[in-house]
């Protein structure tokens, strides 16, 4: 077992951490907004860790507050990143469909470039040796399972809650939803910030967990792989995204032993999804259900 847990803990935490960052893209798709801004924000949270980490100026806080140094860091992240998020999505939300998504990526880039040539975040070089919460890196599930654990109750009461369906009316027709009371802004804003604050703390908690910090965290290609997750999975449920991130955060380790090739699979099962599951994998085992149901209604069974 402990051998398992040594070989195969990275990838599980992993898994988990990027479950994680798709349920981030999964609140602003809940109200019908294609933000693609949660690797910015992710990789502010890990820089703010990184940072507090590190840098001599905050020594006596780390001498002082010892492990504590640490929630303390997700909270300063989750803090920046929603006042953040406020800033960049009350004038980017007022955009739609694609051009929300460019405005995004463009603020994704900017975080991207800013870190290059900030002396602060390492430059190009980036941050090292961030000090660990834990010796092994299976033992971080400790801190990223309990938080996913958290985001799922989090996202069930929000779906069943007022400000839920007001996320769903947007998310069906903008203009009904205003018709009818709802303020456009206060709640696309709103589902804006709740992923910009996820993903900001799954950053804090990252920068310990992989030991180095630099912009290669938060590119426009993380953007497209967290989007992957979701809508393979399926945008229209949280399990969505908790199944399409870890699936193909796995999928290309267990093809590992294919080489090349198991980069050609991975880009298949990505068309494949698109063409045939249009709901993701979730909306189709709820069709199926929903077929077998009929089925066996049909043949004289009880519901």
């Amino acid at each position: 077992m402990d051998d398992f847990l040594q070989n195969s803990g990275f990838l599980i935490v992993t898994m988990v951490q990027q479950a994680l960052l798709a349920m981030s893209l999964y609140f602003p798709l809940m109200s019908g907004q294609l933000s693609l801004a949660s690797p910015g924000f992710y990789a502010i949270g890990g820089y703010i860790a990184a940072i507090m980490g590190t840098v001599g100026y905050f020594a006596p806080w780390r001498d002082s507050l010892g492990w504590v140094i640490f929630p303390l860091e997700w909270l300063i992240a989750g803090v920046v990143s929603g006042v953040l998020a406020v800033l960049v999505g009350i004038p980017a939300l007022r955009l739609r469909g694609i051009y929300l998504a460019l405005a995004t990526i463009a603020f994704v880039e900017i975080v991207r470039v800013l870190c290059l040539n900030l002396q602060i975040t390492g430059c190009a070089i980036g941050i090292f040796d961030i000090p660990q919460l834990f010796e092994s890196r299976w033992n971080y599930i400790w801190t990223f399972g309990p938080l996913l654990v958290l985001v799922l109750l989090f996202s069930y009461r929000l779906e069943r809650s007022r400000v839920g369906r007001a996320f769903k009316a947007l998310r069906e027709d903008e203009l009904a939803a205003d018709a009818m009371g709802i303020n456009p802004t206060r709640y696309k804003v709103l589902a804006f910030v709740i992923g910009a604050v996820l993903a900001g703390i799954v950053g804090a908690m990252s920068a310990p967990f992989l030991n180095t910090w630099n912009a290669r965290q938060g590119t426009f290609d993380a953007s497209i792989a967290y989007l992957a997750y979701v809508l393979v999975g399926g945008s229209r449920s949280m399990w969505g995204p908790l199944l399409g991130g870890m699936l193909l955060t796995a999928l290309p380790e267990l093809l590992r032993p294919l080489k090349d090739a198991r980069l050609i699979i991975n880009g298949l099962v990505l068309v494949f999804a698109s063409i045939y599951l249009p709901r993701g994998i979730v909306g189709a085992l709820a069709r199926l259900k929903l077929f077998t149901l009929r089925g066996y209604r049909s043949l004289g069974g009880s519901p």
